[in-house]
């Protein structure tokens, strides 16, 4: 089964249609040779019983009318004498009379076989009765014990009439396979076209050409046309939003090196550029401090990433402690900004490192908008996390844990990106929404 299963995968639409046809002809071939030919023989002999019937039910009829029955047999004669496809046979207490004696003279054996059929049948009551022989059809119909007649339809009849119902249904049946092929394969062709169109559209983003992909379709290929071109939009802003942060990164750390270099440069030659030693040394820590915090912020998302893919998912952490050691570690932030915490103990699935990180995040940027307080709160259904500082924009709310977004005050941050990557990892849902006054950002569990 698994290689069957590989070997499907390896071919092309194309071919894979091709198969499928090649079975659906193989199985429709197999069921017509077994099983319909089978029931149209069924079929074949209940319709030449149902002509016999109706034959026999007029010369019947005409008898039981009152009609003179050698006026019925003379009639009957010269009309089968034309159907050389159906014989009459007679019986009356005059004798019995055909209308191919050549025929049957040449076959004693089913003459003696009627003779003994039409025998048992009066013995048995038996009005009508269906038989066989060598391929053809024969019923007798006792309408007294002194009038009978046996009619039979001859093998090159029977063979006919199966050979022309066959020959209808095979015509009709390739008719309809070829439509469906026709139509299976136009549909196929409809289906290969966008697709095409699609791969051709992603190698020339591979190259880095310019491509557009129109795709005027409603169904599932559309919506994989609509989403790649929206995919590639997206890219391209976050491209865009990528380089000019690192442009400005990288005009942010030109200041820090530079003075670095000249103050370096300056004590090497015995000059100190403000006033003393100790003060000059002092400005290049300092702009070292700065540049090295400017590093640690490119260097943090990639950290995160590592930290979240070590992440078993088996491990569990008790957010409580967590959130204690943030607020320890950042208590002297914003001394001026009053941090309101109601924890209860409770665990969160992952490593503590990526959510001390997240943690961070989120209560860093509280106290950066926050006026006067910050509330944390921690239950069983979720943690939150909000200040009383002013209220985003509807467009900083869509964009709000995209990487590289520029926020408030026109500063580049990915430390919300890290947020959302730390607890999607998890299992877990974030979100940020304005309140009456301030902002709020909650995490908890996503809902099955």
């Amino acid at each position: 089964m698994k290689k069957l299963n590989a070997w499907v995968k390896n071919l092309s639409l194309s071919q894979q249609l091709f198969v499928l046809i090649f079975f659906f002809i193989a199985f429709f071939s197999s069921f017509f040779f077994i099983f319909l030919t089978g029931n149209v023989d069924d079929s074949i002999r209940d319709q030449m019983f149902n002509i016999i019937d109706r034959n026999q039910s007029i010369i019947v009829n005409l008898y039981k009318m009152g009609v003179d029955e050698d006026k019925i047999i003379t009639l009957q004669l010269e009309d089968t004498q034309k159907d050389t496809m159906m014989i009459h046979i007679f019986y009356t207490d005059k004798g019995n009379y055909s209308s191919a004696s050549e025929t049957l003279n040449n076959n004693r054996s089913l003459t003696l076989t009627i003779g003994k059929q039409l025998l048992k049948q009066m013995e048995d009551g038996v009005e009508v009765g269906h038989y066989t022989y060598d391929g053809g059809y024969y019923a007798i119909n006792i309408a007294s014990p002194n009038f009978a007649v046996v009619s039979l339809v001859t093998k090159e009849y029977r063979t006919m009439y199966r050979d022309t119902l066959l020959s209808s249904v095979i015509n009709i049946t390739v008719i309809a396979v070829g439509v469906f092929f026709i139509v299976l394969m136009i549909w196929m062709g409809y289906l290969i076209h966008p697709l095409n169109q699609i791969r051709n559209y992603i190698e020339k983003i591979k190259l880095g050409e310019d491509a557009e992909l129109k795709v005027n379709r409603n169904d599932e290929i559309g919506e994989l046309a609509d989403a790649l071109v929206s995919m590639r939009q997206e890219l391209k802003r976050q491209e865009k939003t990528k380089e000019e942060m690192i442009h400005n990164i990288s005009h942010d750390l030109k200041t820090p090196i530079a003075t670095i270099k000249s103050y370096g440069e300056s004590i090497k030659d015995g000059i100190y550029p403000y006033d003393t030693l100790e003060k000059s040394v002092d400005v290049i820590i300092d702009n070292a401090n700065r540049l090295e915090r400017k590093v640690h912020s490119l260097l943090y998302l990639n950290r995160v990433e590592y930290l979240v893919s070590q992440n078993t998912g088996e491990k569990r952490t008790n957010m409580k402690e967590v959130i204690e050691e943030v607020l320890l570690a950042m208590k002297a932030v914003k001394p001026d900004i009053e941090i309101k915490a109601d924890l209860k103990e409770v665990y969160f699935n992952g490593s503590k490192e990526p959510w001390r990180i997240t943690v961070e995040n989120l209560l860093e940027n509280s106290l950066r908008y926050a006026q006067t307080q910050v509330k944390i709160k921690l239950n069983e259904d979720e943690l939150s996390i909000s200040n009383d500082g002013p209220c985003m924009s509807e467009s900083r709310i869509a964009s709000l844990f995209k990487p590289f977004e520029k926020g408030q005050g026109g500063q580049f941050g990915i430390g919300l990106s890290i947020v959302y990557k730390v607890t999607t990892a998890n299992g877990y849902n974030v979100s940020g929404e304005n309140m009456t006054k301030g902002v709020i950002f909650r995490i908890n569990k996503f809902k099955a």
